[in-house]
């Protein structure tokens, strides 16, 4: 299933955007009348959100803003009772995550969130934890590299998938040994639907060249990712330079920099301070303290190298790939190509959707009663729903 919108897409004064920012309550002051977009004859009409979020920014927003606040209530299954533990990813990097497994699970989801955050905070993991944990699935959540309680482990940064792909791997075959049942599934959003993509590479490769894991070839089952993070190069450009993703940049480059400070305190002596004061962008970030590390020129040929576009015509195992067509984070040129490589390859499934911002996808009351979800989590349920498909 491949798409386009010609949809009506809003925007709104950078000013309203950075009040938003800091005082969600106001949102829905927000929307403004929508243009028209490029792509909409190919989109999935399964989803709908409420007619005051048919606009990147704006469901962007509510999701991140207002969503989280409330989350608990709009579902029916209480949190899994997780066990905190410490995994050993790639080249032994200790990885925090928590897992908890089912009487009678029949498969197992790893999975992890975006470009910043911590299990202790992001909310839309947690939803597909309770969820996938309530439908017989083991859970695997952890804290990706340089993040969460995984930063106070080790000092190690980013590598945006070069790594964190195999650490995925490493995650499934410990987990296999604690009980764990394959089919294992790789998930994530965001950034962290890149890194689930890599992991999907890392275990074609690692499996096949018999790298010493406890696991089989059938063992890595495949993917789901949402609103992945495909084309570094191009989506930051983009973001930088529109009039109001230059604000959202902003709010991830403090969280960014506040990520550094954690490490810098938790690690004395392995960042000079100077250097973290001078990462005020994500590029800035990358450029300070990340390529010189991974050993790579600029920051430019580090995106090129991690980015998942490029990996998804050598995808052989079944991957999800759900993306809005509005998601104000990446540049609406990139869909193109993302169609391309899916038709291309039969392993991939997509479901381009005409509304859904960045990993926001909340659903109308009337598009929950059309495709009989429980809840406004359509992307979640549609993971679920796809997963159930292949069990």
């Amino acid at each position: 299933m491949v798409s386009n919108p010609n949809s009506s897409r809003t925007y709104a004064t950078p000013e309203k955007i950075a009040n938003a920012l800091q005082y969600p309550v106001v949102f829905l002051i927000i929307l403004t009348r929508v243009a028209s977009s490029k792509f909409m004859d190919s989109c999935n009409l399964s989803y709908n959100p409420p007619w005051f979020l048919q606009n990147g920014i704006a469901m962007t927003i509510y999701a991140h803003r207002w969503a989280n606040r409330d989350w608990e209530k709009t579902i029916n299954y209480p949190e899994p009772n997780y066990k905190a533990t410490i995994f050993s990813g790639a080249e032994g990097v200790p990885i925090f995550g928590l897992f908890a497994i089912p009487k009678n699970a029949h498969s197992t989801i790893v999975a992890t969130y975006g470009i910043t955050g911590d299990l202790e905070t992001e909310w839309f993991l947690k939803i597909l934890g309770r969820k996938a944990y309530a439908q017989g699935y083991a859970i695997i959540l952890f804290d990706w590299r340089a993040h969460g309680r995984t930063a106070d482990l080790s000092p190690t940064l980013t590598s945006d998938g070069l790594y964190e792909g195999e650490d995925f791997v490493q995650i499934a075959a410990q987990a296999k040994s604690m009980g764990c049942p394959g089919k294992f599934w790789f998930a994530g959003f965001s950034l962290g639907g890149q890194l689930a993509l890599w992991g999907v590479k890392a275990a074609q490769e690692l499996i096949r060249d018999n790298q010493g894991l406890n696991l089989e070839a059938d063992d890595i089952a495949g993917a789901t990712v949402i609103c992945p993070s495909l084309d570094s190069n191009r989506s930051l450009s983009y973001l930088v330079n529109h009039p109001v993703g230059k604000y959202l940049e902003k709010a991830i480059a403090r969280n960014l920099k506040t990520l550094a400070w954690r490490i810098h305190d938790a690690h004395p002596g392995i960042f000079d301070a100077k250097v973290i004061e001078r990462a005020n962008s994500i590029w800035g970030f990358d450029h300070e303290l990340v390529i010189e590390r991974l050993g790579f020129p600029s920051v430019e040929t580090y995106y090129e190298a991690s980015s998942s576009l490029y990996l998804l015509p050598n995808l052989k195992k079944p991957v999800l790939m759900i993306y809005a067509a509005d998601d104000p984070f990446f540049h609406p040129d990139i869909i193109t190509d993302l169609q391309v490589a899916c038709q291309k390859n039969p392993s991939i499934d997509l479901l381009l959707t005409k509304y859904g911002g960045h990993v926001g996808y909340v659903s109308s009351k009337k598009c929950q009663v059309q495709v009989k979800d429980p809840d406004s989590w359509w992307a979640w349920n549609r993971v679920l729903q796809w997963l159930e498909n292949r069990r």
